[in-house]
């Protein structure tokens, strides 16, 4: 699925707001598991967040990703994917919790593009927002858990350069063979 393009890297590296800047250059995408997950579980007082549940967040993660694989396949061009399944890996990994088998058989069985883009750490433009409460110690060592969880799911990585957005993107650009504009 060499349209499938996945987006990765611990908290607050830059991913969504390249993300954002590719898609206003018209590129279709999925949105982050999750971000997503969490805004609804607190609107709704559930279960599935990381500070009440991590297991349970876990699975709704995955079902979020499997979704997310779904509807990519309705577009003819490349989805650019905010995180993929190999991310809720490396968040069972990093919390120390089991990864349950048929985590292991999505992650094989939905596959994207062969190189994943992943942002390192950045501490310069970290921050912590009501959704984002990881300590930039915990952002980094999801970084690392991320990072080994695609490795060992057979994808290469692509550092992202810690440069202004406009640069991302054509790295990016450059990277996945789009002729789209450049901002």
């Amino acid at each position: 699925m060499d349209r499938l393009i996945v987006f990765t890297g611990g908290p607050g590296s830059g991913k969504s707001t390249l993300i954002d800047a590719l898609e206003q250059l018209g590129h279709a995408r999925s949105e982050e598991a999750g971000r997503g997950i969490i805004q609804d579980q607190v609107a709704i007082d559930g279960p599935a967040l990381p500070w009440r549940d991590r297991q349970v967040f876990a699975e709704a993660m995955l079902g979020w990703e499997l979704r997310s694989y779904r509807l990519a396949q309705r577009h003819t061009g490349p989805v650019l994917f905010d995180r993929g399944v190999p991310d809720v890996i490396g968040y069972l990994r990093l919390c120390e919790l089991p990864v349950p088998d048929h985590l292991l058989r999505a992650a094989a069985t939905f596959r994207y593009r062969q190189q994943v883009f992943i942002a390192p750490p950045w501490p310069e433009i970290y921050r912590q927002d009501a959704e984002r409460k990881q300590s930039l110690d915990e952002a980094e060592r999801t970084y690392h858990a991320v990072a080994q969880a695609y490795r060992d799911c057979g994808y290469t990585l692509i550092e992202l350069p810690r440069v202004d957005v406009a640069a991302r993107v054509r790295f990016v650009l450059e990277r996945i063979g789009t002729a789209r504009a450049v901002i």
